[in-house]
């Protein structure tokens, strides 16, 4: 996705594709894999932006300016569950963009909005603060669970996780064209399945790589409050008798450190005239607390959770 490469004055797309993608993993590599403040990408301050400047071309006018999108679909392959240790092949759908003002970033499956977003600057890129609503659909253990013992304590409901975001960026920290983003978000969930509250702080770091690439690194926690922690790891006397699971009672804290690689190409080697571009992600988090202890990652899964995927996007 070309999008993230080229974020302007240091709005910060936190990692667009980043995981927008990502977490369709169906949470399954913990929010620890998401990238976290999701700022407006933009043109990169460094770059003319004329590409055909004294060749005698028309004026070239970058895809980035009021109202832009990338759009784009991909495949990951994703833990069936937070925790588990089989993995299966998951689509990794992306949009991100600026559309009447209001920045557009993905937040695992869902998305933030970014009420404070800058529209694209040619002038000296400047600190920048995000802002604005994080909305999150969860399916942990809902379907598609790979593992039979943990087929047989049950699924669980589907969860809609609503809550704020916010982030303030920094750029030429190392270069010129790179960024230094620190972010958070705070969601709670209105559906009714686990009635708890996550609290997700992350740093991210952008660099583009010539006018056609950019690589993205970003390190991310989880912490989840005990409604949270209860629904998803505790093993109840009932799910027990049918799983021959022990029984265990989960408490809430941290419960996942992470972090997660973006790396994007431009197909033709100019992010700023949009087109198609490519983008390849990778990850790894570790469960901790009682979500490593549960029986479900202890002893039928994992707390090591890796993911990975590759997209193609488009960005108008």
């Amino acid at each position: 996705m070309a999008a993230p490469v080229w974020a302007a004055d240091g709005v910060s797309d936190e990692g667009a594709a980043e995981t927008s993608a990502i977490a369709e993993t169906g949470d399954t590599a913990q929010t620890a894999q998401q990238p976290q403040a999701t700022q407006q990408p933009g043109p990169p301050s460094g770059v003319s932006g004329r590409p055909d400047a004294g060749q005698g071309g028309p004026p070239f006018k970058p895809v980035f300016d009021e109202t832009w999108a990338t759009v784009g679909i991909g495949a990951g392959l994703v833990p069936s569950y937070s925790g588990s240790d089989d993995y299966r092949v998951f689509p990794l759908p992306l949009i991100v963009g600026r559309v009447g003002g209001v920045g557009i970033s993905p937040n695992g499956p869902g998305f933030n909005l970014d009420v404070l977003s800058a529209a694209p600057s040619r002038g000296p890129a400047k600190p920048s603060v995000s802002f604005g609503p994080s909305f999150r659909f969860r399916n942990d253990r809902a379907n598609q669970i790979e593992d039979p013992v943990v087929q047989l304590a049950g699924e669980l409901d589907t969860a809609i996780e609503v809550g704020v975001n916010g982030g303030v960026s920094f750029p030429g920290v190392l270069t010129g064209g790179d960024r230094l983003s620190v972010s958070a978000q705070v969601r709670w969930d209105i559906l009714g399945a686990h009635d708890g509250m996550l609290f997700e702080p992350g740093v991210s770091y952008f660099r583009p790589i010539g006018t056609g690439a950019a690589l993205q690194l970003s390190a991310s926690a989880s912490f989840v409050d005990d409604n949270f922690a209860d629904y998803y790891y505790s093993v109840s006397p009932a799910q027990s008798a049918a799983s021959g699971l022990p029984e265990f009672t989960a408490d809430g804290g941290l419960n996942s450190i992470g972090s997660l690689a973006i790396l994007t190409v431009d197909l033709d080697n100019n992010a700023l005239n949009g087109g198609f571009n490519i983008y390849a992600i990778g990850g790894y988090s570790r469960i901790v607390g009682d979500g490593a202890d549960t029986p479900y990652t202890a002893i039928r899964g994992s707390a090591d959770q890796f993911i990975g995927g590759i997209g193609i996007g488009y960005t108008f």
